[in-house]
């Protein structure tokens, strides 16, 4: 299993979030899939997992407009549209990472589909 312990976690342009694993690996996640993918209770039922967010109500443009470390296991971004209660952990986000190395190298979690 690649490793989940991030040396660098980094915006850029205002389009991305790129994180840098500690194994070398790089993940770049578009700022709009993150969060259409937040993990929060208000996005997704906490009893059935059911996504409650419309990823049609996330702007093309959303911006992450800060990034804070929750202990040594995850971000919680704060977006550009007010919402910032999702805790991203460092296993998550490397299961998530859109890569074509990555793809289909991790059992399915039960992570919503991009």
């Amino acid at each position: 299993m690649p490793d989940t312990t991030p040396v660098e976690i980094r915006r850029v342009d205002d389009r991305e979030i790129r994180v840098t694993w500690s194994d070398g690996h790089l993940s770049v996640f578009p700022n709009k899939t993150l969060r259409e993918r937040c993990p929060c209770a208000g996005c997704v039922h906490e009893l059935t997992g059911q996504r409650l967010l419309d990823p049609r109500s996330v702007r093309e443009a959303i911006r992450a407009e800060a990034i804070e470390l929750v202990g040594r296991y995850a971000i919680r971004v704060r977006w550009s549209d007010g919402h910032g209660t999702g805790i991203y952990t460092f296993q998550r986000l490397r299961e998530w990472c859109p890569c074509e190395a990555c793809r289909g190298s991790f059992p399915a979690s039960g992570a919503p589909a991009p």
